[in-house]
């Protein structure tokens, strides 16, 4: 059977400090994808550097902080990134295929579906697809934030084996290694801490967004949909190659858990919660340990305003994110039966559907 392992690819490994694209570093990266292809795997890429590349042939001479002029770089930038692709993928004979995506086509689980079937058909001719957000028309309040985020989404959409996320660091340090020179790179991560957090640190480079943070959080996305994860560097010939078969200069995070169905994937990441619950012990324990659904008596405080099939967020007692949900109750009727047992629920009200606050099936852990 062929691995399916996505790549993502940082502005700063394919441009120019100064903006515009690394022609050398593109056609590097392309050679190491078609090595992994020849290996027999089914390599799919998210690249960033779409503003980055386009910026200065449009006429900037910073990177742009407004929006529309953002649009307008990658507009420019996504064109030159696709030729210098396709050019150098021709020199492998392997045909590669442009995926723009937007948050939206995450949030419809209909746009999901037709999106994986696409990727699913490329992969089985022989394609690679070469994705990146749809810049040019993405705004603020629904951006991905930055491709290490939409590559483990991808990563989950085509339920990948692995996803190997590069960039210009080896790995996770216990402390920032530019700085502090007691730093020790973390080889092997099986859960994803807050401690872990503090010691990425914060913003990435200049002619990028995301920094070891946003890396984390893509991890945290992967591993929790059953997907492995390396974080680190790739500048040789081999080197990727090596950090898909665990022998890669950085950070690996490995998962126990299972490949997430497409509802999972919405209902966890790209859903918005309209509403807060905050539950006792016991409904912790049965909602992350014991596999039940979320009754009303677990339920203590409310928050928000939802209906009935609406997402809500659930929280233990000490403010801890516990997962996502949707919800069978009203904010009405849910503050009205809170913290009741089921017998005294149908006295308080008529139940005309399922008991449960959230049902298991409806429910995705996020601890």
């Amino acid at each position: 059977m062929l691995h399916r392992i996505v790549v993502k690819i940082g502005s700063s490994s394919l441009t120019e400090d100064e903006g515009g694209l690394n022609q050398d570093a593109v056609r590097f990266f392309a050679s190491e994808l078609a090595a992994l292809k020849a290996a027999g795997c089914q390599p799919v890429l998210v690249t960033s550097g779409a503003v980055a590349a386009g910026f200065r042939e449009i006429g900037y001479t910073h990177r742009p902080k407004v929006l529309h002029e953002k649009q307008a770089a990658a507009a420019v930038g996504q064109a030159l990134l696709m030729q210098s692709y396709r050019d150098a993928f021709a020199e492998h004979d392997i045909c590669a295929a442009q995926v723009l995506l937007t948050r939206a086509d995450f949030n419809s689980r209909k746009r999901m579906g037709n999106a994986s079937m696409a990727l699913d058909e490329l992969l089985k001719q022989g394609v690679i697809p070469i994705i990146n957000e749809n810049d040019t028309v993405s705004i603020d309040e629904l951006k991905f934030g930055d491709n290490d985020t939409l590559s483990a989404l991808v990563a989950n959409l085509i339920k990948a084996d692995k996803l190997l996320i590069l960039t210009d660091m080896d790995g996770l340090y216990t402390k920032d290694p530019r700085i502090d020179p007691t730093a020790e790179r973390i080889r092997q991560v099986d859960e994803i801490t807050d401690q872990l957090y503090a010691a990425a640190g914060g913003a990435g480079s200049e002619v990028g967004t995301g920094g070891m943070r946003s890396k984390l959080d893509a991890a945290r996305i992967a591993t929790r949909g059953g997907i492995s994860v390396f974080i680190g560097k790739a500048p040789g010939t081999g080197d990727l190659l090596g950090a898909a078969l665990g022998e890669g200069k950085g950070t690996y995070f490995s998962t126990s858990l299972s490949a997430l169905p497409r509802k999972k994937q919405w209902l966890g990441f790209l859903s918005t919660p309209l509403g807060s619950l905050y539950v006792d012990a016991g409904a912790e324990e049965a909602l992350i340990h014991g596999g039940r659904s979320l009754l009303p008596v677990g339920v203590k405080s409310v928050q928000g305003s939802f209906h009935t099939g609406d997402v809500v967020e659930v929280f233990n007692l000490d403010g801890v994110t516990l997962g996502r949900g949707i919800t069978n109750y009203d904010t009405e009727q849910l503050q009205a039966i809170k913290g009741l047992s089921s017998g005294d629920v149908v006295k308080q009200i008529d139940v005309v559907h399922r008991l449960e606050v959230i049902h298991r099936d409806e429910w995705i852990s996020l601890k």
